[in-house]
């Protein structure tokens, strides 16, 4: 699993297969909703209680994308704080928790940070 969450990208949309395409327009939808980190957004998309792709199609389709990760840590770090308080600590451990968002520690205190618990 994680050789294919290494996996490289394509360099353009055309060398993208109908699966990727697809995963291409859920991760694009995924994000439209709510923030995501690049690991969260791949287990979104490859797991059965998710979209069920193939994890290597989910990881090409993420990879394709312009996604500036640090600013969905925000948008996450935003959500939580409007349903509840967080420390500055808290929100991050949250942010990067493994079972949930999957941010890097370092996008998480990012997002942490610019939402205002820090």
């Amino acid at each position: 699993m994680t050789a294919a969450l290494c996996a490289s990208a394509p360099t353009w949309a055309g060398d993208l297969t109908g699966p990727q395409n697809n995963a291409v327009r859920s991760a694009k939808q995924y994000l439209s909703m709510r923030g995501f980190s690049r690991n969260g957004l791949i287990q979104q998309l490859s797991s059965d209680a998710g979209d069920g792709y193939k994890v290597a199609d989910a990881t090409v389709a993420v990879d394709s994308l312009n996604v500036d990760w640090n600013q969905e840590a925000v948008k996450s770090a935003k959500q939580y704080l409007s349903m509840q308080g967080f420390s500055c600590k808290g929100l991050i451990q949250q942010l990067s928790s493994g079972s949930r968002d999957r941010y890097t520690v370092s996008q998480a205190t990012y997002g942490a940070k610019q939402a205002g618990a820090c």
